[in-house]
């Protein structure tokens, strides 16, 4: 898997420690538990968006784009990410945001990702919940373009094959700091939304014979519906960097029982969680993502599903800064 074939710029803080989580672990009586921090690739407060961006602005680059559009939730990680790799290399950019929870508080409207989106210069607008998103950001290309400009429309999450490259590196970098720890994962978990995390990290694995399952805590879809475009982008990963049919069905796993009421949407759970590491690990998770993740981990762990003494790895995909939009959480 050599990924250097393909077009990148280096944004990230790599490779992105991996340590153990002691006092999380003792609390909740085995197993040893370890975190993945892709909070801290560095572009503005961090998160897994950086890794993929390498990716994307290196192709958004290499086709002489001046311009990049792109779309997420009024919250969106990805979408402060991209707007600060814009400012860094130059690029104008729009982010298009759309309301997926009805909330309107000054807090979740207009601090946190969306207070960062303005500060980076980006052009940020609003979408009603429901909007074809990729419609909409079509639109915006096309009257960019009749302006003189050369647009480079980036998917909700960075999540197509280019962007899940970002991942496939990062299954290689954590194989290689497990070896060099001499450490034997048993198993990944991670918060899975727009798919291109899951996907790219199975393809590289997968790729490298590395047979660590990993398993998918879904902060939106249905259990079968995220699996399936998971799998989906999985494969067509797998086949760019050169490991077509490495991906089986099997590989790929999702648990849908810690969404609660719907993406964004505070859960009993996920409160808890974003407490428990706040004040056991000094580490902070976000409300929408790593919370409900690290929500669906804990109550595995609590439920016996790990054996006492394996190796799990959590990968923090970062979005504290999403903290701020949610106050009331909190308090």
């Amino acid at each position: 898997m050599h990924l250097a074939r393909f077009p990148r710029i280096k944004l990230a803080h790599l490779p992105t420690p991996l340590e153990p989580m002691e006092r999380l672990s003792k609390q909740l009586g085995g197993p040893h538990l370890w975190i993945k921090r892709d909070d801290c690739t560095g572009l503005s407060t961090g998160g897994n968006k950086t890794r993929k961006l390498e990716f994307l602005m290196g192709d958004a680059m290499r086709q002489g784009a001046d311009t990049v559009i792109t779309q997420g939730a009024t919250q969106s990680n990805h979408a402060r990410q991209t707007a600060a790799a814009a400012a860094k290399l130059g690029f104008e950019c729009h982010i298009l945001l759309e309301d997926r929870t009805g909330f309107a508080t000054r807090e979740y409207t207009q601090n946190g990702n969306v207070l960062l989106d303005h500060l980076h210069g980006a052009h940020v607008s609003k979408r009603p919940a429901g909007a074809d998103m990729n419609a909409e950001m079509e639109a915006v290309a096309r009257d960019l373009r009749a302006k003189g400009k050369k647009p480079y429309i980036i998917p909700g999450g960075g999540s197509n094959t280019t962007g899940a490259l970002g991942y496939a590196n990062c299954a290689l970098e954590l194989v290689a700091q497990a070896n060099e720890l001499n450490l034997r994962i048993d198993h990944i978990v991670q918060a899975t939304g727009s798919t291109g995390t899951q996907a790219g990290l199975v393809a590289g694995l997968c790729a490298i014979h590395a047979n660590i399952p990993v398993l998918g805590i879904s902060v939106r879809a249905p259990k079968e519906k995220q699996e399936e475009a998971v799998f989906a982008l999985a494969e067509k990963t797998a086949e760019l960097v050169g490991a077509p049919g490495a991906v089986k069905r099997e590989h790929i796993a999702a648990n849908s029982d810690y969404v609660g009421q719907g993406y964004g949407i505070p859960t009993e759970g996920m409160i808890e969680a974003v407490t428990m590491l706040a004040q056991h690990e000094g580490i902070l998770l976000d409300p929408v993502y790593t919370g409900k993740g690290m929500a669906g981990l804990i109550d595995l762990v609590r439920k016996g599903t790990f054996e006492k003494e394996s190796n799990v790895v959590f990968l923090h995909t970062g979005g504290s800064v999403g903290l701020f939009g949610y106050p009331d959480s909190f308090t």
